[in-house]
């Protein structure tokens, strides 16, 4: 009985430097994608989510340029036309009624840029964006939200008419946008919100 008693504490220890090594180098991974990863700022909306974990934070949707993509369907897109019908530019409209795809995201020409991966690679490894009818193709958003965590005095809500919220992201090679910070855009002014 002395026996187990004696190794109880050695192995708790022996658990709490496991789960420390787990998280140290999570950690270590995001601060290190933070440093070498492109970084952008996206605009973004903003809306209450209903999860079963409430807490500080913000649910936002990001906005991605689809310019550079091909539709699933030529039918879903909308081209400008000159006076004799012939399209013009690369910039389309969605015909649609909504669009959806997987897409892998990069940031090019200081933009947050989704480019459709072909049905026949795998769509499950990109992220999923989506647009409504009518919308440009550089006004597509992300299908899954990105959280922000905020402090709790802050108060970057509700946008007043005529401001929008932007977020700067860190672009990893896989998996979802990571937010950094946020900021508030008003007549091309930028003022970073103190969120945290």
């Amino acid at each position: 009985m002395k026996l187990a008693k004696a190794s109880l504490p050695g192995a708790s220890l022996a658990v709490l430097v496991i789960q420390l090594v787990i998280v140290s180098s999570l950690a270590a991974k995001y601060l290190y994608q933070r440093w070498q990863c492109p970084r952008v700022w996206t605009k973004t909306a903003m809306y209450d989510p209903s999860l079963v974990m409430r807490g500080r934070y913000l649910s936002v949707q990001l906005t991605v340029d689809g310019c550079q993509s091909t539709l699933p369907s030529a039918k879903q897109a909308q081209f400008p036309r000159n006076l004799n019908g012939v399209p013009n530019g690369r910039d389309f409209s969605v015909a649609a009624a909504q669009v959806a795809f997987g897409a892998k995201l990069a940031v090019k020409d200081n933009r947050l840029v989704a480019i459709r991966i072909p049905d026949t690679e795998d769509g499950a490894r990109g992220e999923s964006v989506f647009a409504t009818g009518g919308a440009a193709c550089n006004q597509m958003r992300l299908s899954e939200p990105v959280n922000f965590y905020i402090a709790e005095n802050a108060r970057p809500w509700p946008a007043k008419p005529g401001q929008e919220l932007w977020v700067e992201v860190t672009v990893p090679p896989q998996g979802p946008p990571r937010p950094i910070q946020l900021a508030m855009k008003e007549n091309g002014m930028w003022k970073p919100l103190g969120t945290q």
